[in-house]
C-alpha cells in the first residue's frame, strides 16, 4: 500500500508530463514501443519472483533524493523546453518511490524489470529523425540490392525506389525505426528470462536494430513489386497488411 500511494503522489506530482507521453504514444505509431514497456517488466518481474522469497523489501532513505532529483530534472526539462529531461525526471521519481519502499537490495535482484521501464520514455525527436533518415536510404538501397539480385529491373535515387514506372518512396513510416525500439524491447525480455552469458545478452541486443532492418527489408521486397506491378488498391492492402 505505502509504494503503491508514493508511486501515485509521483505520477501526479508530474501528471502533465505522462500525459504529454500518453499523447505521444497515441498520435506516433513509431513510440508505440512505450505500451509493450510495463508488460516486459511485470514478466522480468514473475521470472523472478523466487527472489522476493530472498530479498524482503527494506525502506530506504536513498529514495528521497532520487526523487528530488528526478523533480529538479522535471523542471529543468520544462524550463528549457527539452522534452527527454522531462520524461526522465518523471520516471526517475516513479523509480525513486519505490526504492524509497524496496530498497536496493530488492532493485538490484529485480534490476532487469526496473530496467525495462526506461522504455517508458519516447525516443526524443531529433534522436529520431538522425537515425529515422539514414533508415530510410539505407533500407531503400538494401531492398534495391536485393530487387536486382533476384533480377528485378529497380533504380534507387536517395529513398525512392523505381519499378515498371513506379515511384515507391520509402517514407518515414516504412524505415523500420519503430521496429528498432520494438525489437529491442522484445530482444531485452528474451535475454532477461533466458539463462545465457552476459556476452551473449549483449551480443543479442546489440544486433537487435540490424535484425529489424533485415525484417523491414523482408516486408518491403514484395511491397516494392506489388506497387511496381499490381493495382494501387492492392499494394495499399499488401502494404497496411505486411506493416
Amino acid at each position: 500500500m505505502a509504494l503503491a500511494a508514493l508511486i501515485a503522489l509521483a505520477v501526479a506530482a508530474t501528471w502533465g508530463v505522462w500525459r504529454d507521453i500518453a499523447e505521444v504514444v497515441r498520435t506516433n505509431d513509431e513510440q508505440s514501443h512505450v505500451l509493450l514497456a510495463p508488460v516486459v517488466a511485470a514478466w522480468l518481474f514473475w521470472v523472478r519472483r523466487e527472489r522476493a522469497r530472498l530479498t524482503a523489501p527494506t525502506w530506504s532513505l536513498w529514495g528521497a533524493p532520487v526523487i528530488v532529483g528526478g523533480w529538479a530534472l522535471a523542471w529543468y526539462g520544462f524550463g528549457e523546453g527539452h522534452l527527454i529531461f522531462q520524461h526522465f525526471g518523471a520516471l526517475l521519481m516513479v523509480f525513486g518511490a519505490a526504492l524509497t519502499v524496496l530498497g536496493w537490495d530488492f532493485v538490484v535482484k529485480f534490476a532487469p524489470a526496473f530496467a525495462a521501464l526506461a522504455f517508458l520514455m519516447p525516443v526524443p525527436g531529433m534522436i529520431r529523425h538522425q537515425i529515422a533518415l539514414p533508415l530510410q536510404e539505407a533500407t531503400a538501397h538494401v531492398t534495391h540490392f536485393i530487387m536486382e539480385l533476384i533480377g528485378q529491373p529497380v533504380t534507387v535515387a536517395g529513398n525512392v525506389l523505381q519499378i515498371n514506372g513506379h515511384d515507391v518512396a520509402v517514407a518515414e513510416a516504412c524505415n523500420g525505426m519503430r521496429m528498432v525500439s520494438a525489437l529491442g524491447l522484445v530482444a531485452f525480455a528474451f535475454v532477461f528470462s533466458t539463462p545465457m552469458r552476459n556476452w551473449v545478452r549483449l551480443l543479442i541486443l546489440a544486433i537487435s536494430p540490424v535484425v529489424a532492418l533485415i525484417v523491414n527489408v523482408i516486408r518491403l521486397g514484395p511491397t516494392v513489386l506489388m506497387y511496381g506491378y499490381a493495382d494501387y488498391e492492392t499494394a495499399e492492402l499488401f502494404h497496411d497488411i505486411s506493416g
